[in-house]
C-alpha cells in the first residue's frame, strides 16, 4: 500500500509520506546548519508527518479529493501526535537507555512535532497541567494505528538502528549547544532552541509541499551565490557615496558622513557582535549602515542583511533608497504586516489537500531574500507571537547582519523580550546586530540587559560630531505654558510670516485632524498624515510635500509621530508637542536636515487637548523630558548646553527606564498581579511559579526537563498594546488588488500579491473594526482570512473613515 502526505491540486498526482518526510528533512537540516543542530532539526522533518502512515489518513484525503463539495469531517484525523509520542515512549519512559541530554531532544523535538500546525504547547501552564504531556503519553491505541506508522516509518524510510545513530547525533549537537551555559541563562537557550527547531520545521515542511503543489524541484539555495552579490551592491554603493554632492551648503556635512561612513567600514572586519551606531539625524546612517552591512556580509559570509525600522513610513523611503543605489528590485524584499488573519489557525486537518486556506498557508512569507526591510513589530512577533506565520521566519534572522534603525523605539513593554532575542541571534546565532540611532537607548540599564560587544560603539569622539551636526536650537514653549488648538494655529501662521515651511508633530490623531482643519483656510499648501492612512497613501503625500520642499515653495504639514523617525524631508520650522526626548530629537531632525541654511528654530509646546490617558509611554516621556527642560530652563550650561546632547539622552534613558521598570518584562495581570512574560518564558525551573505551585499540588515532580509556558505567553503577546487587524484599502492599485485576492490564484501569483498587499493596508483597533462591522464599512475576502475596507470608508485626506460616508472618488488614482 502506499501512503499519500499531499495530493496536487493542477493534475491529482501524489505525493507519498516517504517523499515528503525526507525532502522535509533536507531541508530542515540546511536550515539547522546555522545553529549548529542539524540533526535536532533534521529529526523535527523526518517524524513530523510519521502519523501520516495509516489507513485512515489515506482514507481520509482520498475521500476529501474524491467528494471536494462535502468532505470529511474536521478533525476525524490525527496526524501529528505520532512523531512526538515516539520519541517520549522512546527516551522518557524507557530510562534504561535514556539521559538528560536525550530528554531534552525528545522534548524540543517532539514538541515541535505535535505544534506544527498551531503553536508550541506549554510544557506547563497556569492550571498545573502539561498540554506537551497530555499529547505524547496517549495511550498505544492512541493515536489510531500508533504501532503501524512507527513500523511503516522504521521499515519505509530508516530503519531503528539508523534512527537511533541519527537520534545520537542530535545528541551530541544538544550537548554542544548547551556547553557551559550557567543555570541563569539556561532558560533562555532552551527557548531560544524550541524556537529555531520550531521555525525550521514549519518553514521546511511548508517549502517541500509548496515546491511538490507547483511542480518545482527543492532549489539547493534560493540565493546561491550571496557573497558575489553583496560584492556588486558594494561597489554600486561606494559609486553613491564617493559622488556626494559638492553644494557649497552641503561640504561640511558631507564630509562628515563619509568620515562615519569610512568608520562603519572599519567596524566590518570585527567578528559578529553587538555593535552601537550612534550618528545623529540628518548624519547618512542608511548609506553608512549599509556600507558596513554589505562590507560584513562579504568578509564573514552572512546569508541576509535586514533592516528592522519602528515605522512603515521608514521601510518605503529606505527601500526606495537602497533600490536606486543597488540598482536592484529582485532582491529587496520589503514587509509591513500580516495581511493575513490566521494566528488562531489549527490547520491539522486541512493538510494534504491544497485549499485557498492552504495557498495562504503555503505562500512564500519567509524571509529568505538577500536584503529584508520590516519593522520592530514584524521582528518581535517572529519570536513571541503565536501562530506559524511569524515565527516560520525565525531561523533565517541567523547568520546574518541585522540593523536596527531608530531602535529606541522597541516598545517598553518589550524592552526585556527584545534584550533576549538580540542576544540569542549574537550568542548563538551567528548574526552580527548594529544598534543605529541619534538617541541610543539605555538597554543595558534593565536587568534583562543588552549584551553590547565591549568598545562597540563605532563613531569616535561622538560629542564632536554632535556639536558637528548641530542644525537647530530647541526652543522651551512648553514650560510653563500650554497651548490649545487656536493657539496653536495662530502659532504656526506666525510662523508662517518668517518661513516658507511648516511642519507640525503632534501625538494623538484627533488634535492632528482639528489643526489640519484650522488651518486649512490658509492660502498654502497644507497636507495630513497619519497611521489611518495605507503606506501608499502616505508615500503619495510625502513625494509632494518633498516636492514643495525641494522648489522652496510654501507648504504646512500636520502630522503624527510617523513622520519623524527617518523619513527625509526638511523643513525651515518644526513645531513638536512634548513627548520623549528622543521623539524631540528625531523631529528636529526634520529641520534644516541637510545644513541648508543657519541655524533654525524647533518650538516644543505642550498641547493641553492630547488625550494621553492610553498612550502611558508617551506621558512618561513627556514627563521625564519636562524634567530636563526645566532643568536647563535654571542652568543652561547642564548637559553640554542642549537637550539633544549625549549625556542628556542618556539621563533621559535612565529615568524613562527606572520610571517604566514594572512594564519592561511585559506584565501579565490576568495571569497574576506579580506574572510577566519573561517570567512565563524565562524562569529557572525551581523559580517558576507554575511548577512550584505543581510540586505542591501533585506531590510528584514533573517527569519533564522543560517546564516553560510557551504557547500561554504568545497567546497573550502583543508588540503593541492593542490588539490590531490588518485591513486592505481601495486607494490606488490597492482596488485591484482587493478584486484579485479570489484564492484561486497560483501560490506563486498569491505571494507576489499579498507581499505587494501590505503597502495598501492600514491596521483597525478593535473598537474600530467593530464599528466598521457595525455599519457596513467592511468585505471579507478568503473566507475571512483577509479583511477589505469598501471604498465608502477610506477618504482622500484622512485615510480611514470610520463613519463610512466617504466621498472619495477613487477612480483618480
Amino acid at each position: 500500500m502506499s501512503y499519500i502526505a499531499h495530493i496536487r491540486e493542477s493534475d491529482g498526482k501524489h505525493q507519498s509520506v516517504e517523499e515528503h518526510l525526507l525532502g522535509v528533512q533536507a531541508l530542515a537540516e540546511r536550515y539547522g546548519e546555522k545553529l549548529g543542530v542539524k540533526h535536532i532539526a533534521g529529526l523535527a522533518g523526518l517524524l513530523h508527518d510519521m502519523g501520516k502512515f495509516t489507513h485512515g489518513f489515506r482514507d481520509y484525503i482520498m475521500a476529501a479529493v474524491a467528494n471536494p463539495d462535502a468532505p470529511p469531517r474536521r478533525g476525524s484525523v490525527d496526524h501529528s501526535t505520532a512523531g512526538g509520542k515516539l520519541l517520549y515512549d522512546w527516551f522518557h519512559t524507557d530510562k534504561a537507555t535514556s539521559s538528560p541530554t536525550l530528554f531534552l531532544v525528545a522534548e524540543v523535538v517532539g514538541n515541535a512535532i505535535i505544534s506544527h500546525h498551531s503553536y508550541l504547547h506549554d510544557y506547563l501552564n497556569a492550571a498545573q497541567e502539561s498540554p506537551f504531556l497530555n499529547r505524547v503519553r496517549r495511550p498505544e491505541d492512541e493515536p489510531p494505528e500508533f504501532n503501524r506508522s512507527r513500523s511503516e516509518l522504521l521499515e519505509r524510510v530508516i530503519s531503528e538502528a539508523e534512527l537511533r545513530r541519527y537520534v545520537a547525533c542530535a545528541a551530541d549537537e544538544m550537548k554542544a549547544y548547551m556547553g557551559q551555559t550557567d543555570a541563569a541563562r539556561l532558560p533562555a537557550k532552551l527557548l531560544f532552541l524550541n524556537k529555531f527547531i520550531f521555525s525550521a520545521l514549519i518553514d521546511a515542511d511548508r517549502t517541500n509541499t509548496r515546491l511538490f503543489e507547483e511542480n518545482r524541484e527543492e532549489p539547493a539555495d534560493s540565493y546561491s551565490d550571496k557573497r558575489a552579490l553583496f560584492a556588486r551592491f558594494y561597489e554600486r554603493l561606494m559609486v553613491r557615496i564617493n559622488a556626494f554632492p559638492n553644494a557649497p551648503h552641503a561640504v561640511s556635512i558631507n564630509a562628515l558622513r563619509k568620515e562615519m561612513s569610512t568608520q562603519c567600514e572599519r567596524f566590518a572586519a570585527r567578528p559578529s557582535g553587538i555593535y552601537m551606531l550612534s550618528i545623529p539625524t540628518g548624519g547618512g546612517k542608511t548609506l553608512a549602515s549599509l556600507r558596513y552591512a554589505l562590507s560584513h556580509a562579504i568578509q564573514h559570509n552572512k546569508s541576509r542583511i535586514i533592516y528592522v525600522v519602528p515605522f512603515t513610513t521608514i521601510i518605503e523611503q529606505n527601500a526606495a533608497e537602497v533600490r536606486r543605489i543597488l540598482m536592484d528590485d529582485e532582491h529587496i524584499l520589503e514587509h509591513h504586516s500580516n495581511v493575513v488573519d490566521d494566528a488562531d489557525d489549527e490547520d491539522e486537518f486541512e493538510d494534504g489537500l491544497v485549499n485557498k486556506r492552504q495557498k495562504l498557508k503555503l505562500a512564500k512569507d519567509n524571509w529568505e531574500a538577500p536584503i529584508i526591510f520590516t519593522t520592530m513589530v514584524q521582528f518581535l512577533n517572529v519570536f513571541y507571537a503565536k501562530g506559524t506565520r511569524n515565527i516560520r521566519r525565525l531561523h533565517n534572522l541567523c547568520d546574518a547582519v541585522i540593523v536596527f534603525d531608530e531602535v529606541q523605539k522597541v516598545p517598553v513593554s518589550c524592552v526585556s523580550l527584545f534584550n533576549q532575542a538580540v542576544n540569542f541571534l549574537k550568542d548563538d546565532g551567528n548574526s552580527s546586530i548594529v544598534m543605529c540611532t541619534a538617541t541610543q537607548p539605555a538597554l543595558d540599564h534593565v536587568e534583562q540587559k543588552l549584551r553590547v560587544t565591549p568598545d562597540g560603539e563605532m563613531i569616535a569622539d561622538l560629542d564632536r560630531v554632535v556639536e558637528a551636526f548641530k542644525r537647530v536650537d530647541i526652543i522651551d514653549r512648553a514650560t510653563g505654558e500650554t497651548f490649545d488648538s487656536e493657539k496653536l494655529t495662530a502659532f504656526v501662521k506666525e510662523r508662517l510670516c518668517e518661513v516658507r515651511s511648516v511642519l507640525v508633530v503632534l501625538n494623538t490623531k484627533a488634535v492632528v485632524k482639528r489643526l489640519y482643519e484650522r488651518l486649512s483656510d490658509q492660502d498654502i499648501p497644507l497636507y495630513h498624515l497619519s497611521t489611518s492612512m495605507c503606506a501608499a497613501h502616505r508615500n503619495t503625500i510625502l513625494e509632494k510635500v518633498r516636492g514643495h520642499l525641494d522648489r522652496r515653495e510654501p507648504v504646512v504639514c500636520v502630522s503624527t509621530q510617523l513622520i519623524e523617525a527617518g523619513v527625509d524631508v526638511s523643513f525651515e520650522c518644526v513645531i513638536r508637542s512634548l513627548a520623549g526626548l528622543d521623539s524631540i530629537a528625531q523631529a528636529a531632525g526634520r529641520c534644516n536636515r541637510h545644513g541648508e541654511d543657519a541655524i533654525r528654530r524647533v518650538y516644543v509646546i505642550d498641547h493641553e487637548e492630547e488625550n494621553l490617558k492610553h498612550l502611558h509611554e508617551i506621558r512618561v516621556g513627556k514627563t521625564e523630558a519636562r524634567n530636563i527642560l526645566a532643568l536647563m530652563k535654571r542652568d543652561n550650561r547642564l548637559f553640554g548646553g542642549s537637550p539633544l546632547s549625549v549625556q542628556a539622552m542618556k539621563r533621559y534613558f535612565q529615568s524613562f527606564y527606572t520610571e517604566m521598570k514594572s512594564k519592561l518584562d511585559y506584565p501579565l495581570p490576568e495571569l497574576s498581579t506579580d506574572m510577566t512574560m519573561t517570567k512565563l518564558l524565562l524562569a529557572e525551573r525551581k523559580q517558576n511559579i507554575f511548577y512550584v505551585a505543581y510540586i505542591e499540588t501533585k506531590k510528584q515532580d514533573l517527569p519533564l526537563f522543560l517546564v516553560n509556558s510557551y504557547r500561554t505567553a504568545a497567546e497573550y503577546f502583543e508588540a503593541i498594546s492593542d490588539k490590531t487587524t490588518a485591513v486592505l484599502v481601495p486607494y490606488g492599485e490597492g482596488k485591484d488588488l482587493i478584486a484579485r485576492l479570489t484564492g484561486d490564484e497560483t501560490i506563486e501569483e498569491l505571494s507576489r500579491l499579498l507581499r505587494r498587499a501590505q503597502q495598501f493596508s492600514v491596521n483597525l483597533f478593535y473598537h474600530e473594526r467593530a464599528l466598521l462591522e457595525r455599519n457596513g464599512g467592511l468585505v471579507s475576502l478568503l473566507d475571512g482570512k483577509i479583511w477589505a475596507l469598501k471604498e465608502s470608508a477610506y477618504n482622500e485626506k484622512y485615510g480611514l473613515d470610520l463613519a463610512n460616508d466617504s466621498q472619495f472618488d477613487l477612480s483618480m488614482y
